[in-house]
């Protein structure tokens, strides 16, 4: 028997005691949860198409743990400009082990109720975020920050160079994983602070030294 389900904002094809790589969840390892949006069931030759999901269907799984994935490296060049780019980024993702397959009768997941919630928390942050923007540090000066990111991060309530060198590389890579592009944050919260301080010589030193946001 195997189900074709929506996890994490992907459809994965999955089986009993498979192990399969998601984005982050935000589960504690070793809880099992329950993805109830099951687009295909499928037990031999009989299949269940969804439509778009199948009403009482769920696939159970236990959170093993969570890790990051593989560097991946992305370099842009520009001929004749003398313009060369590299960047790396590494997703957060949640390790899970296919538990069982449910064809009917499953209870309502715990990650769906929880949605609502989500949405409020980010519809009562917004009105904030636009606040700080206004005031707001200018990102940009940041190595391996563009516009898209600056937004994100003052979205997520991080709007001044001193919020951003107190923020962990590995959160700021979480918070901006929805942006397109691979991004190397490792040095961002050094030059935030060094803007902070107004130490603006340090920082170009700094960028002069990176090679794609890595140091050289």
């Amino acid at each position: 028997m195997y189900a074709i389900v929506e996890m994490a904002g992907q459809q994965f094809k999955v089986a009993k005691d498979q192990k399969v790589y998601v984005h982050r969840l935000q589960a504690e390892e070793g809880k099992t949860i329950t993805f109830d949006n099951v687009l295909l069931l499928a037990d031999g030759s009989n299949v269940t198409i969804g439509a778009p999901a199948i009403d009482g269907a769920a696939v159970e799984a236990k959170v093993v743990k969570h890790l990051r994935g593989d560097k991946v490296i992305v370099f842009h060049k520009k001929r004749r400009k003398g313009y060369k780019k590299k960047n790396g980024h590494r997703q957060s993702l949640t390790e899970i082990v296919i538990e069982s397959i449910v064809s009917k009768g499953a209870k309502k997941s715990e990650t769906k109720k929880a949605e609502p919630k989500a949405k409020k928390v980010e519809a009562k942050a917004a009105p904030k975020a636009k606040k700080s923007n206004a005031k707001g540090d200018d990102f940009k000066k940041i190595e391996g920050v563009g516009p898209k990111i600056a937004e994100t991060l003052n979205n997520a309530g991080i709007s001044t160079f001193a919020e951003l060198a107190k923020t962990d590389a590995a959160k700021i890579s979480e918070i901006i994983a929805d942006v397109r592009g691979n991004h190397v944050t490792d040095t961002w919260p050094k030059q935030a602070q060094l803007a902070a301080d107004g130490k603006w010589d340090e920082l170009q030193k700094l960028q002069d030294e990176l090679d794609g946001g890595v140091a050289k």
